[in-house]
């Protein structure tokens, strides 16, 4: 390796901030403090210096890399190396190593480094290999990026599928995806569902998935390529790209494994499969969707352990969790939970079952699909062909001697009267509703026909809820922002901390441990508003949405956005997961 030398001196944290301080990149009063900070601290002074705002990590990767002689590059979006090239690094040693195969030219491999200080494992590499080493430096969270991209087992698979079955023109795929008239063989069809290399290749998609916290997964068919990403803490990630023409084994083998019709193409199935990863048994719903290139499939995750959460785990403000315990613990009346299609819904509304569940308490449930089965609760499915539908099943629930009613969403006028009835004649009813935000639902319930008086009457609480990423515990690092900036989008400016006309907040860097996201896990935000003396004199004179949140914040309501200011504040979330989930009038 070129000018090996300087890599050696630079070994001594010491001799890096002299050579940057020699540079005038660094001034001598920051080095010194730098070095205080480092002997505190214990790590690396290139990580102080960087952690401190007294240089970038940019302009860190690039003074070393001129130190040492290195090229510096960028591996965004990572590169995929070529099987001749990759063949000569050892799968273990590029991930121990953070080393990264580029490209072979004659006797010269060129190695991506993400510790340019590491000149050892470069000479080991030469040994091993008989090469010529040329390191370049990259930044480590393209390096991972890139490794995850090119040494994963389901990457791996799709090569050798590939290089099995050759590749299929781009126009010969969309013709048949495109015809309604294909003729296909069933046996054929299974007997390539079942060959080896597809069945490991679903088996590691959905390894995978479960193993990163997926709540679903997404198999979707194009022209030039069939898509897999992962939903993780809410967000949708692009892991895996396969040709298009393995798209139907793909589709055939989940079929199989869930028990769905492999001869149907135009019409949409829903199955369910179960499956054992790392000795954890695991749900899954499937649902397969016929689209213009093929069939997309989306498989839920339903992983109960996740819905056995303590309330103080849930993210619930001190505030909050006190009116949502009492209201939990009324002998009778309703409680409303509302937000959007993966907002922790359920997550809340299994936890709060699970606090009332004991041997004194019947507990039944009407919901569609029930999706986590719970021991101790009687569970119900609605089944609308045979006329089971929510309602129904609301009305035998009250011949039943429940004490507390669970319905999975009120969807019309029937469904809430019942609901609102069950609540009025002595049970502790829980339900679901699709709100923006508390006081919609009130107007929510009255537009679909409930009387106000009903209303005032049987209401408790209602609880609209989001979900918010949590920063990686692992790569949290924190930076400064403009106080006008943070001012602007809403927080109070009583409420920072301020130096310089600048605030601390934090961020995730990304890492193994949260998949190079910078986050790691989901925490609620509650808007917990309580129906009080004020608010059902108010329901029955059919005040407007915004009489009613006015007149709930001055009774204390804490908004969804307030809760988002709150978790920013504290460290536990980031600037753009605020903006990301809450509106500003929130």
């Amino acid at each position: 390796m070129p000018n090996a030398e300087p890599v050696v001196s630079l070994g001594l944290s010491r001799r890096l901030g002299e050579l940057l301080v020699e540079e005038r990149i660094l001034t001598a009063a920051k080095f010194a403090e730098a070095v205080a900070l480092q002997r505190k601290t214990g790590e690396k002074l290139g990580t102080v210096l960087v952690k401190s705002g007294f240089l970038s990590q940019e302009e860190l990767l690039q003074f070393l890399a001129r130190q040492c002689g290195m090229k510096y590059v960028h591996l965004a979006p990572p590169p995929v190396v070529p099987e001749a090239v990759k063949a000569h690094v050892p799968v273990a040693m590029a991930k121990q190593h953070l080393l990264l195969p580029l490209s072979l030219e004659g006797r010269d491999l060129t190695i991506a480094v993400a510790d340019p200080l590491n000149v050892m494992v470069l000479d080991d590499l030469k040994m091993i290999t008989g090469f010529n080493i040329t390191a370049v430096l990259a930044p480590e969270v393209e390096v991972l990026a890139a490794l995850d991209k090119n040494y994963s087992g389901a990457k791996e698979m799709i090569d050798k599928l590939v290089s099995e079955n050759g590749v299929v023109g781009v126009e010969e795929v969309e013709a048949k995806s495109l015809s309604a008239s294909t003729e296909f063989d069933i046996a054929e069809l299974e007997k390539s569902a079942e060959e080896a290399p597809v069945v490991r290749l679903v088996n590691l998609i959905l390894a995978e998935a479960i193993t990163a916290r997926a709540s679903d997964i997404h198999i979707e068919p194009f022209p030039a390529e069939t898509r897999v990403r992962y939903r993780i803490d809410g967000v949708l990630i692009p892991k895996h790209s396969a040709p298009p023409h393995l798209h139907n084994k793909l589709m055939t083998r989940i079929k199989i494994m869930s028990n769905l019709n492999i001869a149907e193409r135009r019409l949409p199935q829903d199955g369910r499969l179960k499956l054992k990863v790392s000795g954890k048994t695991v749900d899954m719903r499937v649902s397969v969707l016929p689209c213009a290139h093929g069939e997309k499939v989306v498989m839920r995750v339903l992983d109960s352990s996740g819905l056995m959460v303590q309330m103080s785990q849930l993210g619930f403000e001190p505030e909050a969790i006190s009116v949502f315990s009492k209201c939990m613990k009324a002998p009778y009346g309703i409680n409303l939970i509302t937000g959007p299609t993966g907002s922790g819904k359920s997550t809340t509304l299994y936890s709060a079952l699970s606090n009332l569940n004991t041997p004194g308490v019947n507990i039944v449930t009407v919901e569609d699909p029930v999706e986590y089965q719970l021991l101790g609760i009687n569970q119900v499915q609605v089944n609308n062909q045979v006329g089971l539908t929510f309602a129904e099943a609301l009305r035998s629930f009250l011949r039943q001697d429940p004490n507390v009613i669970m319905v999975g969403e009120v969807r019309d006028l029937e469904t809430a009267q019942i609901a609102v009835n069950a609540a009025l004649t002595g049970h502790l009813v829980f339900a679901t509703l699709h709100t923006n935000d508390a006081p919609s639902s009130i107007t929510r319930l009255g537009m679909m026909g409930v009387e106000p008086f009903l209303i005032s009457s049987a209401l408790l609480m209602v609880v609209a809820q989001r979900l918010t990423r949590v920063i990686c515990a692992q790569c949290k690092e924190s930076y400064e922002v403009d106080m006008d900036w943070l001012v602007k989008l809403g927080v109070p400016q009583e409420r920072l901390h301020v130096h310089n006309g600048k605030v601390t907040l934090w961020r995730g860097k990304g890492c193994d441990h949260c998949a190079k996201t910078g986050y790691r896990g989901r925490q609620g935000l509650y808007e917990v508003l309580e129906v009080n003396d004020l608010l059902r004199d108010m329901i029955l004179k059919r005040a407007s949405t915004s009489d009613i949140r006015n007149a709930a914040r001055k009774n204390g309501l804490i908004s969804l956005r307030e809760c988002a200011i709150r978790k920013l504040l504290s460290g536990a979330t980031t600037a753009e997961e605020m903006l990301r989930v809450t509106a500003a009038d929130s």
